[in-house]
């Protein structure tokens, strides 16, 4: 594992030679945030997205994580949601739920799921609102210069064009500073309708570790965030480049040409759209 750290803020960069070294770092570094969380606050509050996070998840399944992590004292979010039912092949929490969720011991009341039954934009008022009541009782922490919720970690794969959760490349949403979670219905990749938190929200994490793996294109967008000439790229061109939390820590997971294996199989820890 190679560990560098920005001058500009950026967040510490971890670089590793294949998904397996990922995914082990990353059930480490996850573990060890639930438990200072849990020393401190009594929860860990995490909210998670789709694409190749789950299965590099995996880990946190086996020993001694299975064992170890507080696992009751977990309340699990999204950070973004596909408008689709939640037994559908496109659904986040289906993705958690089948590849994570229901091989540890998390509370099912601790699981906050976006509501399939509603439009996109009531689904997403609605899940703003759940969010709202747990700040009241502080089971989501509240960040003290934002005033938005403060999740223990917020955990997103990085698309090929640099898109977090649902937030894409020069989409209006990416400035939406008044709401806590949104919706959109022309997403650039299908399906189209979507639920994602806004970037205020991200920012606001105590902790947000954006995993790169997969595409190797995606190279060329993370060479872009981590050059030193990039003040003239707008930022609105590539999403990944505006999470910057502001009294938290950001953490880049990185795997290197994992996109095809010496057989010319994929890895299958790629990030889809």
């Amino acid at each position: 594992m190679a560990v560098s750290g920005d001058p500009k803020s950026r967040g510490e960069l971890r670089s590793f030679d294949n998904s397996d070294e990922l995914a082990t770092n990353l059930a480490e570094y996850i573990a060890q945030l639930s438990d200072i969380s849990v020393k401190d606050r009594g929860v860990f509050t995490i909210a998670l997205s789709g694409g190749c996070l789950i299965n590099l998840m995996g880990k946190l399944c086996e020993a001694p994580y299975s064992k170890t992590v507080d696992w009751t004292k977990w309340y699990v979010f999204w950070a973004d949601e596909r408008a689709v039912s939640k037994n559908h092949v496109d659904s986040n929490y289906k993705l958690a739920k089948d590849g994570f969720l229901s091989k540890v011991p998390v509370l099912n009341s601790h699981i906050y799921s976006i509501n399939d039954n509603a439009t996109t934009e009531d689904a997403a008022e609605e899940y703003e609102f759940t969010i709202r009541q747990l700040v009241k009782v502080r089971t989501v922490d509240v960040s003290a210069i934002s005033d938005c919720p403060k999740f223990d970690l917020i955990l997103l794969c990085v698309g090929e064009d640099g898109h977090i959760a649902s937030l894409f490349p020069g989409h209006p949403a990416l400035e939406d500073k008044d709401n806590w979670v949104t919706f959109i219905t022309d997403s650039p990749v299908p399906p189209p309708e979507r639920i994602t938190f806004t970037l205020p929200v991200i920012n606001s994490a105590s902790n947000v570790a954006l995993v790169v793996a997969g595409e190797e294109n995606k190279a060329n967008a993370l060479s872009i965030i981590f050059s030193d000439d990039n003040d003239d790229i707008d930022a609105l061109s590539l999403p990944a480049q505006m999470v910057r939390p502001t009294d938290g820590e950001l953490v880049w997971f990185v795997a290197k040409g994992i996109s095809s294996e010496p057989d010319g199989s994929n890895s299958g820890h790629g990030c889809p759209p």
